[in-house]
């Protein structure tokens, strides 16, 4: 029998008490509409966090002289951080401003445990070097290290628009890996929390790879059947519709295009057993995705405690 995950307003997954919104100040025109509404859909209270790097401090006097400041460097951050805090209370959302002065992962994470945050939400930007990885260090540090679910906004997403009679959509993309149950369990408990369906993507590699293998290929694949019987699983203990597909071609291009054309609220990436940024072929398709996507990102990343729930009601519905 599939595990059956309780679908209640006390579940952090889907009803976070607190989000910490992670911002370098330039995003916030981007972050806080994502913001403020999962706010209004959760609940929770909004931490808006700005960390002062050490050097940002450093400021120049009139005789052009370096001097340490950090008093008008705070007062400039609270300075864009306040209207944010009062327009989220105008929308009955509680939200407070913080600003420290650090190493920005290190006290993002810090302050996440500090707060008893269940979601962090942050930006993601493009870098322009050639050869390195589409995504701010910043959050390349984050999500390596906060053992929390991580919404990333990248600078190509957007609030999807409100089409009349369309139901929202949520897309988890899979390597039906182990983890792959406890992991599309989760998606469903959001999709669920949405009023959402539930895409499983699975990419297989392209057609003429396969068939050079003797291999079968699209709906008649071992994938193929795989993932059905994932579905039916997932979605046999939850009311929300769930959708088994596989496509032929790149990952990060199939992920990306089926997000678009059907206008998806969320892509989850799925966990592995063991993190996903310690494999650097999925890391780095991780990143892309994160940093391309048209809708915020959730990445799974302790997928060991979901795996050990799963197994654990799995024994007790045998019991």
């Amino acid at each position: 029998m599939p595990a059956s995950y309780p679908k209640t307003e006390n579940d952090p997954w889907t009803h976070p008490a607190a989000i910490l919104v992670a911002t370098d100040l330039s995003d916030l025109d981007r972050l806080m509409p994502f913001a403020f509404a999962q706010a209004t859909e959760t609940g929770a209270r909004l931490i808006l966090l700005h960390v002062l790097a050490p050097g940002a401090t450093i400021v120049t006097n009139t005789a052009g002289v370096p001097c340490y400041d950090p008093a008008a460097s705070l007062k400039l951050a609270v300075k864009a951080l306040v209207p944010w805090c009062d327009a989220a209370r105008r929308e009955s959302i509680c939200c407070d401003a913080l600003v420290r002065e650090g190493d920005p992962a290190q006290l993002i994470a810090a302050s996440a445990s500090q707060f008893q945050a269940d979601r962090v939400l942050l930006g993601t930007r493009r870098r322009s070097k050639p050869g390195k990885l589409p995504l701010g260090s910043v959050a390349e540090e984050v999500l390596h290290s906060v053992n929390l679910p991580v919404f990333t906004v990248g600078p190509e997403a957007h609030l999807p628009a409100e089409s009349e009679g369309l139901q929202k959509l949520v897309l988890h993309a899979t390597t039906l890996s182990v983890a792959s149950r406890p992991s599309a369990t989760l998606a469903c408990r959001m999709a669920t929390s949405l009023g959402a369906r539930l895409l499983l993507l699975h990419v297989l590699p392209p057609v003429d790879e396969m068939k050079s293998k003797g291999l079968p290929t699209g709906q008649n694949s071992v994938a193929s059947h795989e993932l059905s019987d994932l579905a039916a699983e997932t979605g046999a203990s939850s009311s929300t519709a769930v959708e088994p597909h596989v496509v032929h071609g790149n990952p990060l291009i199939e992920i990306l295009a089926e997000a678009s054309e059907r206008n998806a609220s969320l892509i989850v990436l799925g966990a592995t057993e063991r993190p996903a940024f310690e494999d650097p072929n999925r890391n780095h398709l991780v990143y892309r995705v994160l940093a391309n996507a048209r809708c915020p990102v959730l990445t799974l990343r302790k997928p060991h405690a979901a795996l050990a729930e799963a197994e654990a009601e799995r024994l007790a519905m045998h019991q």
